[in-house]
């Protein structure tokens, strides 16, 4: 072979060389995010979900991909965008929005990995078969929600100590909510208070529900633990603030917003634990053998402002006991 032919031919190999190298290079992993508010997530719930995926080494646009589905709050449309991200072949699906989310997720898929997040009971709602051995292709973190609903009434009514009639907003489409109700009764009939349910599942309830105190006035009222409220939170704070009613909360982010109180644990650190797991599980790692993780520290959250706009003052056992407060 002659010298110049012989360079011809290298040349063209060579030039063929990067395209092989790019097609070894490994996929990057897709993952979906089936939200039942809106695709565009709520910040503490991006914000957590990005920082325990970038503490566990994975950062969107570099070596992962992300693709968001939401429900706008219509529940019923969940299952449809369920089998849609299995459709997409995602490598791992995060559940976020709560039980409804969640479920309809199982019931999409047996086999691509599944992360719910702030779940109440994962196990009473089929989820997991236990806490520490899951099972099947789903894991999480459980929330803690409706399980504290007791104890928010508790404070409620230390809050408002004259309180006789307390009113309970809840999601009528949240699953499980029959036995949320009956723990409210039962702690009602505990602190000897009368409860008066009010019942939303979209924008036009809550209006609805709030026009009706007008008729049936309660002195206080707790607003259930609901994705869907998370996602109205400025329409629900607005209307308590217009019926003049203190309402207590699940989550922080509704004192920070101008509501009266919350008792929780932090929402954005749920996210964070879910994205932590969805690395785990990218890294190999199966959701059978990653345990549920709970909550370990609860944030009771109190808004001076909006009390003394209530003409309330709140107990200074109470203030005491605050981990923080807004003033």
């Amino acid at each position: 072979m002659r010298r110049r032919e012989f360079i011809s031919l290298l040349g063209s190999a060579a030039a063929g060389w990067p395209v092989i190298a790019r097609a070894q290079q490994p996929a990057i992993p897709v993952i979906g995010v089936l939200n039942s508010g809106p695709a565009r997530m709520r910040p503490e719930q991006f914000n957590g979900l990005h920082r325990g995926l970038n503490e566990a080494g994975y950062i969107e646009g570099q070596n992962l991909s992300i693709v968001y589905l939401g429900a706008d709050d219509k529940y019923d449309q969940l299952p449809a965008l369920a089998v849609e991200l299995v459709g997409r072949n995602v490598t791992v699906i995060v559940a976020a929005g709560g039980p409804v989310t969640a479920l309809a997720a199982q019931r999409a898929t047996a086999s691509i990995p599944i992360v719910f997040t702030a779940v109440s009971d994962p196990i009473k709602s089929g989820l997991v078969a236990s806490f520490n051995r899951p099972g099947a292709n789903i894991t999480g973190n459980a929330g803690l929600t409706i399980e504290l609903d007791p104890k928010r009434l508790e404070f409620l009514r230390e809050l408002v100590p004259a309180a006789k009639v307390l009113g309970a907003l809840v999601n009528s489409q949240r699953p499980g909510v029959d036995a949320q109700l009956n723990a409210l009764q039962a702690t009602a009939d505990k602190i000897a208070c009368q409860l008066i349910v009010l019942k939303a599942a979209n924008a036009s309830d809550l209006d609805a529900a709030f026009a009706t105190l007008a008729q049936r006035p309660v002195d206080a009222m707790l607003v259930g633990a609901d994705a869907l409220f998370n996602d109205l939170r400025t329409q629900v704070i607005g209307l308590a603030a217009r019926q003049r009613v203190p309402a207590i909360y699940q989550w922080r982010e509704f004192p920070a917003a101008g509501g009266l109180i919350s008792y929780g644990p932090s929402l954005s650190d749920a996210y964070r634990q879910s994205g932590i797991y969805v690395g785990r599980i990218l890294k190999g790692e199966k959701p059978a053998d990653l345990p549920v993780s709970q909550p370990t520290r609860f944030e009771l959250v109190i808004n001076l402002k909006t009390a003394k706009a209530l003409g309330l003052t709140v107990p200074p056992t109470l203030l005491a006991t605050a981990d923080d407060v807004i003033e």
